[in-house]
């Protein structure tokens, strides 16, 4: 390996130099350096946003059941077979559908139809012109455990929009939901983003009262009452609101508002509208949600499109009422009703901004509604149940701790590499010490999160580091013992060890990866600082140590290194 020798060296002074560009912003800021980013640390480490929520999966169960009812009936029209069906509202979280026949001699084919359309999900109960309907219990298990997997998915698919490094997001019992943000900046935005349940609702408007008579009975409703919007929850008034007008509305209502466009907020300028309760198609539906501009007026709008079921629905429900208003409600706010002119086909809607601001200010909210509609609708509510933000302190005595021990884990290496291989250890030690600076690097370029596993991850590879040299000298110890020469030992060892040294790290780097893609939090982070220094100690064992012996012997013309 007399050959080549000069591009190695150049190889590895390049190599050096990007690690010095990649590393230096962690020691001291430099307005005119080219790279800016600084190692990441984790919520163990450097504090962040520890979050508790509970997820309302008796409402889902609920909804599901109603949207049952509701299928059951549709289909059964498609048979002419007259059919009325409803969840039993008493108890109130009952989740059995009440069946009731117009023609009694339709009882078995309605039957028919339920174990065609549902087979083994659906249990019947009764007979005769009126009997129940259920899911079964089974299908109800797996239903629980589809909501709090697809929340976990939706508020990860968001804090990645939002740009928090390495979040850690998991189930915790049968109706909670772990979240930890480490270093997060602007904790209230992320809050805000993960609350938001970002639920896109169709509602059909209910014109048989005036606007007027409806902003009259909300009036005296907050009257009587002795509440305002002003100091409360949106979410709050809407409900004691639409509490406080049951009986002066019509049954299968509900008042929601719409922001005026020349307010300033939806407290400044509410504009009531009366619904109709059922939502025919929501968010559940919608394939994806992009930001648009009219050209008309250079005015943003969020374009919604929906998936093959969602589009048919939609066309159905605008063939089905023509004419009609139809509210596009995000979050129980209406932000635009338009007249149904025809039957829209294609499965695409817009929903238009309230004027009265400046355009970024429209804008910056399309952005927010599209990304958190993208991100994907929550399927059930979530209640914050607990918060906290924990702050650096623990977490810098962590540091010290694991830099502590990777420091006497290192000095134990480089020491008994000195004294067992002497002047080949000591090349091995510079390697070392190349192999950590790398690996911060690295994690610096990546802009990788340095967790406490992270740092047991470091401890780990500075002890293993030194395998691949071991193996290599040995080898060379090996050669010299059966007389070669100590120029060819040094091809023969190096020659001959590089492939188990190659097969035993490849092992590791797969197991790495693995645990890259499917693990979350700590353990990932552990997994990244592990493959890192893997590849790392790769290149500092077998190319940095073979380049410093055929510099010492072929350039600087020492005879023998001690091994």
């Amino acid at each position: 390996m007399k050959s080549g020798i000069s591009w190695r060296i150049g190889t590895i002074a390049f190599v050096l130099f990007t690690a010095i560009m990649f590393f230096v912003p962690n020691l001291a800021t430099i307005s005119w350096w080219p790279t800016k980013d600084k190692i990441r640390y984790g919520l163990d480490i450097q504090g962040g946003l520890y979050l508790v929520m509970g997820v309302d999966v008796p409402s889902v169960l609920r909804e599901s059941t109603d949207r049952l009812a509701e299928t059951l009936v549709s289909i059964a029209k498609e048979k002419n077979i007259d059919v009325m069906a409803s969840r039993l509202k008493t108890p109130s979280d009952s989740l059995e559908i009440q069946v009731k026949l117009t023609r009694p001699e339709e009882e078995q084919a309605v039957r028919d139809l339920l174990t065609k359309s549902y087979g083994p999900n659906l249990l019947t109960q009764g007979s005769g012109q009126e009997f129940t309907t259920r899911y079964s219990d089974p299908y109800l298990t797996d239903l629980k455990k589809r909501t709090i997997e697809q929340s976990i998915e939706t508020i990860r698919n968001r804090i990645d929009e939002f740009g928090v490094s390495e979040p850690s997001i998991a189930a915790q019992g049968d109706n909670r939901i772990l979240i930890q943000l480490p270093g997060i900046q602007d904790a209230a935005k992320a809050k805000d983003l993960i609350n938001r349940t970002a639920r896109l609702e169709f509602h059909l408007v209910d014109n048989t009262q005036a606007a007027g008579s409806v902003a009259t009975i909300v009036s005296e409703a907050e009257k009587s009452g002795g509440f305002q919007l002003r100091g409360m929850k949106y979410s709050e008034y809407i409900k004691k609101l639409n509490e406080a007008v049951k009986g002066k509305i019509p049954e299968g209502t509900v008042i929601l508002f719409e922001k005026n466009q020349s307010a300033i907020n939806l407290e400044a300028g509410k504009v009531p509208y009366l619904l109709k309760s059922d939502v025919p198609i929501a968010g559940e539906s919608l394939k994806d949600a992009y930001v648009g501009i009219n050209h008309e007026d250079n005015s943003p709008y969020v374009s919604l499109s929906f998936n093959s079921s969602g589009a048919a629905k939609f066309a159905q429900l605008t063939g089905d009422n023509v004419g009609r208003n139809l509210a596009i409600v995000l979050d129980n706010v209406v932000y635009s009703a338009p007249n149904i002119r025809s039957k829209i086909a294609g499965g695409n809607a817009q929903i238009t901004l309230g004027g009265g601001r400046n355009y970024q200010a429209q804008m910056d909210e399309a952005k927010g509604i599209s990304m958190a509609l993208r991100a994907g609708a929550l399927p059930a509510a979530l209640e914050q149940l607990e918060e906290r933000t924990v702050g650096p302190t623990m977490g810098l005595d962590s540091i010290a701790k694991g830099k502590k021990a990777s420091a006497i884990g290192a000095i134990l290496v480089i020491l008994f590499m000195l004294f067992y291989y002497k002047g080949a250890g000591l090349l091995a030690d510079i390697a070392l010490l190349i192999n950590v600076f790398l690996i911060l690097s690295v994690l610096t370029a990546l802009d990788a999160t340095l967790t406490l596993p992270g740092i047991a991850g470091i401890a780990l590879t500075i002890g293993m580091a030194v395998d691949a040299n071991v193996i290599i000298f040995e080898r060379i110890r090996e050669e010299l013992r059966h007389g070669a020469s100590y120029r060819t030992a040094i091809e023969l060892g190096y020659d001959r060890a590089f492939w188990a040294i190659f097969d035993a790290n490849i092992c590791s780097a797969i197991t790495s990866l693995i645990l890259m893609h499917y693990g979350t939090g700590p353990v990932r982070g552990f997994a990244v600082t592990l493959v890192t220094g893997i590849f790392t100690s790769m290149f500092t064992a077998v190319f940095v140590t073979r380049t410093l012996i055929d510099l010492l012997i072929d350039r600087i013309g020492l005879k023998k290194l001690s091994v």
